[in-house]
């Protein structure tokens, strides 16, 4: 799915069959098409901050927070779906389940190893500096908007190189291959995808002295935001698409059309697309209904062959490109 920069890149073509017009929603759904995120991630990131004022544990306090949300989202696709056909799984349902459970005990382990090893050379640059260089005493909602732009360039540059350097998209395709979106699909990265992003987008913020409020807050944001991203349901931000990089712009991501897809890299936050000229979201159509990688057709659903699948990437291009090929469906 490699292109040149979007700078660069050939212009944008309608994909064939796609509709013109924006589907127009009416009743609750045009309510929770507006609403609905904005009203779920204030209250998460609100009652988080309150908990934490009142002295609970941070990891605590956001991870309750978490399940509810994707318990919402859950409900709410099955309620008032998007498209139809996205709620029922192709094969992708227990490969994402396998993948979300992988890469929790993955982050688990690996996560605080780095940043406390971050951490001790944070602590040696603030005793050098004479003070820390975080800014502690802002109120935990600014400390959480600084981490958020900070830690975002982090995660555009590296979904950035995915898609744009060959031998790294690889790594990434696991989260194009969904034939679908919803909530779960927040957590279908390959374990190497997942660890760079959500880990080492962490590391400026320990450099800096953030403390762990910050990085559960982050955490709480991503997840809440991710789920919300690849969700199932309507979804209308209007002037919020120049912040977030939430579903409206994150389903042309998914498209099909190379580029189309290399466009909108921002996990949480859409700034730096603006930025560097990489935001896409067209006002006269829909994202395609239809998603994934369109030169790998018969890219397996396992678990297994999408763990392995960055190993063996030509082998499985060869089967891929053959949706009757014996191994393809694996």
């Amino acid at each position: 799915m490699t292109v040149e920069s979007s700078q660069d890149a050939a212009p944008i073509h309608r994909n064939p069959g796609s509709e013109p017009g924006l589907r127009h929603f009416e009743g609750f759904e045009a309510v929770l098409a507006v609403a609905g995120f904005p009203v779920l991630i204030s209250l998460t990131i609100g009652i988080a901050i309150l908990g934490i004022h009142r002295g609970m544990d941070p990891n605590l306090a956001t991870l309750g927070l978490i399940v509810a949300g994707y318990a919402l989202l859950a409900v709410a696709e099955q309620l008032w779906p998007l498209h139809r056909s996205w709620l029922h799984s192709h094969g992708d349902l227990r490969t994402d389940i396998g993948l979300a459970l992988t890469n929790g005990v993955i982050a688990g382990m690996l996560s605080p190893i780095l940043l406390a090893a971050v951490g001790v050379a944070a602590a040696w640059l603030s005793a050098a500096l004479g003070s820390g260089l975080w800014p502690a005493n802002w109120p935990l909602l600014a400390q959480l908007a600084l981490a958020l732009f900070i830690a975002e360039f982090v995660e555009y540059s590296f979904h950035r190189l995915w898609h744009e350097v060959p031998w790294l998209w690889p790594i990434h395709a696991t989260h194009h291959s969904a034939p679908r979106l919803y909530w779960l699909n927040a957590a279908r990265f390959h374990p190497i995808d997942l660890f760079a992003v959500g880990s080492l987008k962490m590391v400026p913020l320990a450099m800096l002295g953030a403390g762990l409020p910050i990085f559960a807050l982050v955490n709480l944001f991503s997840a809440i935001h991710g789920a919300y991203q690849h969700s199932n349901v309507p979804v209308r931000l209007g002037p919020l698409n120049w912040i977030f990089s939430m579903a409206e712009l994150h389903r042309w991501h998914h498209s099909k059309n190379i580029e189309e897809a290399n466009t909108n890299y921002g996990g949480n936050l859409i700034l730096w697309d603006v930025i560097f000229g990489t935001r896409f979201l067209p006002d006269d159509r829909e994202p395609p209904e239809e998603i994934g990688i369109e030169d790998l057709p018969g890219f397996p659903m396992g678990f297994w062959a999408n763990i392995a699948s960055p190993f063996r990437w030509k082998q499985l291009s060869e089967e891929a490109a053959d949706p009757n090929a014996p191994d393809a469906a694996r």
